[in-house]
């Protein structure tokens, strides 16, 4: 069965999620300096914002999946698959143009195969993450705003080996292995209109499968995620965009020795759109769909889904500074 998407997939939606609602606080109060992005949560924090905390609900439909080859097919009759998350999370500040997030997934799947039905999930994998911007979008004409990436996600959910997993494997929630995560965001604002890229590369620890004497020693290659998001801030401060992502992993190596065709690879698109309902609280809502374009996908299923997001926030002392050419202090 090929490696589900929709955990992965969460982060590169966390991540469309934190540029809308950046922009739209930047628009807010006419303050480009708060235009960016995150990684792996919707956790960010604008630059007016002390800390904040939001709730985020995605339901996806698996509707066919790609083949080694990268030929997309649709479900068989009598399978499907929908897939379930509810996610805490939270962000503090941290001195200068550094913040902190803490992301907590739940996750739950109902499947069904060959006339079998079965329902599981459970906590997922908790990921700790930090951001650093050395230069703000919109502070310089010619300067982006550029931001470092850094994130630890916990084995904290069940692994898809574990003996405690019905025949269908609903209950799997995590990749039992820890997931190191760096990144680079790179960001500019013109006029309303937001652009933003994000490379982010996660390592994951190798871990051993099995029991004596039939254990396998496996590692998951180094996975690359590509990011761009554009977004348009109304004068009301409703925004709406849209981004693209690739997500590409080459074999796993089982007992020491590359795996020949068990990489992977998946693109994301993903519409969304924002509502200010206060100056505490926005909501967002949005679909993503991965593109049943053949070459696009290997060894992934393909569906498509719905998201909503509900922030609450804490403003700093003073609010959003002007934005000051690069090299200025906050």
């Amino acid at each position: 069965m090929p490696r589900r998407p929709f955990r992965s997939r969460s982060c590169l939606i966390a991540v469309f999620t934190t540029v809308a609602c950046v922009v739209v606080a930047a628009r807010a109060k006419a303050q480009a300096c708060c235009a960016a992005s995150g990684i792996a949560t919707p956790a960010r924090l604008a630059p007016d914002e002390l800390a904040l905390l939001g709730t985020q609900w995605k339901v996806g439909d698996e509707l066919g999946s790609f083949d080694s080859a990268g030929q997309y097919a649709s479900s068989p009759a009598g399978a499907s698959e929908l897939d379930f998350e509810q996610d805490i999370f939270g962000a503090a500040r941290l001195p200068y143009r550094g913040q902190v997030a803490l992301f907590v997934p739940l996750v739950e799947t109902r499947r069904t195969s060959l006339g079998q039905s079965e329902f599981g999930g459970g906590i997922g994998d908790v990921n700790a993450s930090l951001r650093y911007d050395f230069t703000l979008a919109g502070g310089s004409t010619i300067v982006p705003g550029l931001a470092g990436l850094v994130g630890l996600t916990l084995p904290t959910g069940t692994p898809p080996d574990a003996p405690s997993l019905g025949p269908l494997a609903t209950g799997a929630t995590g990749i039992g292995a820890y997931q190191i995560n760096a990144g680079v965001a790179v960001e500019q604002t013109f006029g309303p209109w937001l652009v933003s890229a994000t490379g982010i590369a996660a390592q994951r620890t190798a871990r051993t499968v099995g029991v004596a004497p039939n254990q396998v020693h496996e590692r998951l290659a180094v996975q690359w995620t590509a990011l761009v998001i554009a977004a348009y801030t109304f004068s009301s401060a409703v925004a709406l965009g849209a981004g693209v992502s690739y997500v590409v992993e080459d074999d796993a190596t089982i007992g020491g020795q590359p795996s020949p065709g068990t990489g992977h690879r998946l693109s994301t698109f993903t519409l969304s759109g924002i509502l200010p309902l206060s100056d505490a609280w926005r909501l967002q809502g949005g679909l993503f769909d991965n593109l049943p374009i053949a070459s696009l996908g290997m060894n992934q299923p393909g569906g498509l889904g719905l998201f909503a997001t509900l922030i609450a926030s804490w403003p700093r002392a003073s609010s959003c500074p002007t934005p000051r050419p690069v090299g200025g202090s906050t």
